[in-house]
């Protein structure tokens, strides 16, 4: 029997510019990336994971958004094939939702770079619909992580 060629992982890149004092708080590279992996199912592209202190978390909202602060992930889609763009996770903002929501951050920062991962593979949020369809892509996701549905839906 022919021995199957299995597609090679993904190339996800992560980055980790915050400050040691929140960094300490956080899930290591490694898990930052195989987060993305999970999320990517295969896709081959190469990703970016930069995770950042609220400063760049604002400029980045205020400058691609419009937005007025740092919010949780933004998502860059890539505009060469090989490239499946960036994602900006806040981690002051990811500390302070976790911490709201009783969640660990490991799981929240998992949940945000799929969150991030699956728009920049195209799906969205902007109607009910969409809005279903990415959450329960999310949380399929987050389950072959071993992370439970954040949005509350029991198996």
């Amino acid at each position: 029997m022919a021995e199957r060629d299995l597609p090679a992982p993904a190339r996800v890149e992560v980055q980790m510019a915050v400050a040691p004092a929140c960094r300490r708080h956080l899930p290591a590279p490694e898990r930052f990336a195989a987060f993305a992996a999970e999320a990517m199912a295969g896709d081959q592209r190469a990703l970016c994971v930069r995770v950042v202190d609220d400063p760049e978390g604002e400029a980045l909202n205020a400058r691609f958004r419009g937005g007025e602060r740092a919010t949780n992930v933004l998502a860059f889609a890539a505009d060469a094939a090989e490239l499946l763009g960036d994602i900006a996770v806040c981690a002051p903002v990811a500390l302070r939702e976790a911490a709201a929501q009783g969640k660990t951050m490991e799981d929240h920062c998992a949940h945000l770079v799929v969150h991030g991962v699956l728009h920049l593979l195209g799906m969205d949020h902007q109607s009910g619909a969409e809005a279903a369809a990415m959450e329960s892509q999310e949380a399929a996701v987050l389950a072959r992580l071993g992370i439970a549905d954040p949005y509350g839906a029991t198996a």
